[in-house]
């Protein structure tokens, strides 16, 4: 059954991960560490703060000078053994354990070098060492190095579950201390602030720190705790930590001034005080860190699907993941016609509003001019003039009219060709996951607008113009059949009306003039009887000519867009269609981090949820 224990190395674990994230809890915005799941932490403030973490590890490894010599925080993580040897890892060398502490002292100034160089910079990159034990209860800098020094050592504690040890040399006076200012500002309550005296050993003589242990001088919510390090002479002489412990709890049992705090005082004490709140707090925080695990699974199962789930490397996978994205696009293609998505009414209007405005617009006014029908129909006729009706010149009007239809019909071709174009660019924006393919994209864009919508529109001309070469090709004869009961109605030989002589000679020279076949008056009923079948031929091609287009065009990038291209993504291998799902690299480094940040949460909420509360 899972204890606190392994909810401590629950936290571990998060603070490492969230590191090889990148995320350093600190920074602007709020990174995941800081501003969701910052798990309650301790840092230590202002001087002395080696020798304090030593005296708790119980080991001698920080490297130690003169200046400033620690310059990259150090977040250390403690694990209990119950036997074997003790051994140090860093999370920047997984796979190497280090039992000689004198080299993980070298191994911390390395990585310090490596991040901050020689120069004495400083850096907000912590260094992750966990020592595993058995025992765990400058010249070069630059002149801004304190105030950069205060901001990142700010930017750790100003967190709320961060628990801070503030050390102050007992010799010095407590106003004045950095770490108690420091503290102050950002746990104004002291509820966070656990103070830590050092040096007591070094006060003068007839001087003591009671009043700040004992909390007269500057109280806090938590106890003071005074501790006696090593001195300079016992780490030169290498004085190791179990020596250096047992002459520390010496000195607080035989102390006149301390002697009765002696059970409240000591490198070991605090380290079980400091475990014992930080089991507390994390005890405390648990539901709302729950909750916000459970907040940032959802959002980051939400970005992966905005991104992208990885693809599987298979060919069989990859063919059914480029197939379902196609279905994907072609349904969006087919809600933009079928009115689930704007765009499809642009056809509508090419028949309702274009075709019609180009059939008014075309030159009949001019074709069917009295100059015009006089020489088409003189022309017609040849040497030998017409008899009744000049049949010829009816059909060369007709079929001069008529090819100026072909037009009209053409451009209503190409007008649904560019609505359909256009809605196929809308479609693959609109296709979320074509978004993260651009080859794909283009092959789509290029096998639908180019091939398909190209072969399509090649058809439906070639039907328009087929329509119209047929209203020529065979004319309506019932319309002309009429034709010659008009003209009995003004005079027929064969009905016993008069000739034209006779006509002239009764003194009605207009109505003989209006028999001759050409005068002007009967040119202009050519062109009026040819006007009319011209028209009659247009209401029905206003008809067909959008049918034949939407059974060309419309109906077939429906059934068949991407009919080609299925058959030639069927043909290509495992290398080529890989090459069809290749990524952009900021696209594959942001789903690669959101796998990563996925995995530790849901590993958290596991072991989280495994955990057995004893009430």
């Amino acid at each position: 059954m899972a204890t606190m224990e392994s909810l401590i190395g629950l936290v571990n674990r998060i603070q490492r991960a969230c590191t090889a994230l990148g995320d350093y809890g600190a920074g602007t915005p709020p990174s995941l560490l800081s501003g969701m799941l910052f798990p309650p932490s301790l840092s230590l403030v202002s001087s002395g703060k080696s020798s304090v973490l030593e005296s708790i590890v119980g080991r001698d490894f920080l490297p130690r000078g003169s200046g400033i010599v620690t310059r990259r925080p150090l977040v250390l993580q403690l694990y209990k053994i119950d036997e074997g040897q003790e051994y140090a890892e860093f999370s920047h060398l997984p796979r190497s354990r280090f039992t000689d502490f004198a080299m993980v002292r070298k191994e911390i100034q390395d990585e310090t070098d490596r991040v901050t160089g020689k120069s004495k910079q400083i850096s907000p990159v912590p260094i992750h060492l966990s020592i595993y034990s058995s025992n765990v209860a400058v010249e070069g800098q630059p002149e801004t190095i304190v105030l950069d020094i205060e901001n990142m050592v700010r930017s750790y504690i100003e967190k709320p579950n961060c628990i801070i040890l503030a050390i102050s040399p007992a010799n010095q006076d407590i106003a004045t201390s950095d770490a108690i200012k420091i503290a102050r500002e950002v746990d104004p309550s002291g509820e966070r602030t656990f103070g830590v005296l050092t040096k007591l050993d070094l006060m003068d003589k007839g001087t003591n720190a009671l009043d700040v242990l004992e909390g007269r001088s500057y109280r806090l919510q938590q106890p003071w705790v005074g501790i006696v390090n090593r001195s300079q002479a016992d780490i030169n002489k290498n004085t190791d930590m179990v020596a250096a412990r047992r002459k520390e709890r010496e000195y607080f049992a035989t102390s006149p001034d301390y002697g009765h705090l002696s059970s409240k005082m000591g490198s070991e004490y605090l380290a079980k005080l400091l475990s014992k709140h930080l089991e507390s707090v994390i005890r405390a925080r648990i539901p709302s860190i729950t909750s916000l695990i459970n907040k940032s699974i959802d959002e980051i199962e939400s970005e992966m699907d905005h991104v992208g789930r990885p693809i599987a490397v298979d060919a069989g996978a990859q063919l059914y993941t480029i197939l379902e994205i196609c279905r994907a696009f072609d349904r969006i293609f087919k809600e933009h016609l079928d009115g689930g998505r704007p765009g499809g009414d642009r056809i509508y209007g090419v028949f309702d509003n274009q075709l019609p405005a180009a059939l008014r617009k075309l030159p009949f006014d001019r074709h069917l001019s009295l100059q015009n029908v006089r020489k088409i129909v003189s022309e017609a006729d040849g040497y030998q003039p017409h008899l009744i009706a000049p049949e010829q010149g009816y059909r060369r009007l007709i079929e001069g009219s008529l090819n100026y239809f072909r037009g009209p019909a053409e451009a209503s071709v190409d007008a649904v060709h560019f609505v359909l174009k256009e809605l196929v660019r809308k479609s693959i924006g609109e296709t979320q996951e074509l978004r993260r393919f651009p080859t794909l994209q283009a092959e789509i864009a290029a096998a639908a607008a180019g091939e398909a919508l190209e072969k399509f529109r090649e058809d439906s001309r070639k039907t328009v113009v087929r329509l119209v070469d047929m209203e020529s090709t065979y004319l309506t004869v019932d319309f002309f059949r009429k034709l010659p009961q008009e003209v009995e109605k003004v005079g027929n030989p064969a009905a016993g009306r008069k000739l034209p002589q006779e006509v002239e000679k009764a003194g009605n020279p207009a109505a003989a003039l209006a028999l001759d076949r050409y005068s002007e008056g009967h040119f202009r009923r050519i062109a009026s009887n040819v006007s009319s079948y011209v028209g009659m031929v247009m209401e029905t091609l206003k008809t067909t000519l959008p049918k034949a287009v939407v059974h060309c065009q419309v109906k077939e990038a429906k059934q068949s867009l991407l009919n080609h291209f299925y058959i030639q993504i069927g043909k290509k291998e495992g290398k080529q269609l890989a090459q069809l799902l290749d990524e952009d690299p900021a696209l594959m480094e942001r789903r690669q981090q959101c796998v990563k940040r996925l995995e530790l949460y849901k590993s958290a909420r596991d072991e989280i949820d495994s955990v057995s509360w004893a009430r």
